[in-house]
């Protein structure tokens, strides 16, 4: 869900409401990659399919339509795919996606070029271009990177929010945080997000209960108190 997708969304959002429709995202879950490639047994989402759907919401989208992808869909021909899902089971009128969407058996034989070729009944066709940022193409594969090497900073502008975690408060360590003043809190995530970014320490800011908390979070390794005095030299 980076500002690529958004584009996407918020133009379908406006066609919809010229034409007096509803609007819709369709998404697919698990990844494809978890069915295409056998030696991936699971993925990691830099947007959870959870926080997938509370997007939505916050989008103002009317629909939000769930696609199992399995091996059988996976070896739908592209007039099956639209048939079965597009203008037949969902029963779409206009279909925005973005330039180089495809879909289909051997590798996405259709696309947004040849979509038409496919479709028997009317279906009109937006194609949203390329985003780019700083001359390179928004992708989640360049967001992926971006956190490997720290870069919150690009992260936050390419997915158009801050980057995020949704987890629970779990007790843990030794609980002297809060003798020195400074509470500390044990955080387990519970969604299959792409961690870790790089491990370091980050300036947070923590919602729990419509309650804003800001800190610093520990990312990596759990730090180790001692009461013992260590020479440097």
């Amino acid at each position: 869900m980076h500002i690529g997708h958004q584009k996407v969304i918020d133009q379908a959002k406006l066609l919809a409401k010229e034409q007096d429709m509803k609007s819709a995202v369709i998404t697919f879950d698990p990844h494809p990659s978890v069915v295409l490639k056998k030696e991936k047994t699971d993925v990691q989402y830099l947007t959870p399919l959870t926080v997938k759907k509370s997007l939505m919401e916050q989008l103002d989208v009317d629909y939000l339509y769930i696609i199992r992808f399995d091996k059988t869909l996976s070896q739908l021909s592209p007039k099956e795919f639209l048939e079965h899902f597009i203008v037949g089971g969902l029963n779409i009128d206009h279909l925005v996606a973005g330039y180089d969407f495809s879909f289909g058996f051997k590798g996405g034989a259709g696309n947004m070029s040849n979509i038409q070729t496919f479709i028997d009944k009317p279906l009109a066709i937006t194609k949203v271009e390329k985003i780019s940022y700083h001359d390179q193409k928004v992708s989640s594969t360049r967001i992926r990177s971006l956190l490997k090497e720290g870069n919150l900073e690009l992260t936050e502008k390419l997915l158009g929010r801050p980057y995020s975690v949704v987890g629970e408060v779990v007790r843990g360590g030794e609980q002297r945080g809060r003798t020195i003043g400074f509470p500390t809190a044990n955080f387990k995530i519970t969604e299959p997000y792409f961690l870790p970014p790089r491990v370091g320490v980050y300036a947070v800011e923590v919602i729990m209960e419509n309650n804003v908390f800001y800190g610093m979070a520990n990312l990596g390794y759990n730090p180790t108190f001692t009461d013992q005095i260590v020479d440097p030299n």
